[in-house]
């Protein structure tokens, strides 16, 4: 009985911490897109001279930051 209770305990536990890490990771890599990535990559499509793929893009970022409620 007694191990029964541990187990579900720990996956209680480590449930939540899993949960606490994906959450995490989410706001990392959602920070890490915004502010680092898609710069990177406008730049890097201007500089290549594919400046009618990166307009559209920017445009769609723009929008979408107006749009979009910040959470």
């Amino acid at each position: 009985m007694l191990s029964l209770l541990f187990t579900i305990c720990m996956i209680w536990v480590f449930g939540k911490l899993l949960f606490f890490g994906i959450k995490a990771a989410w706001g990392i890599s959602k920070f890490l897109v915004t502010i680092v990535l898609l710069p990177l990559i406008l730049i890097g499509l201007a500089a290549g001279g594919l400046i009618y793929i990166a307009f559209p893009i920017l445009i769609i970022a723009g929008i979408a930051a107006l749009i979009l409620p910040k959470a």
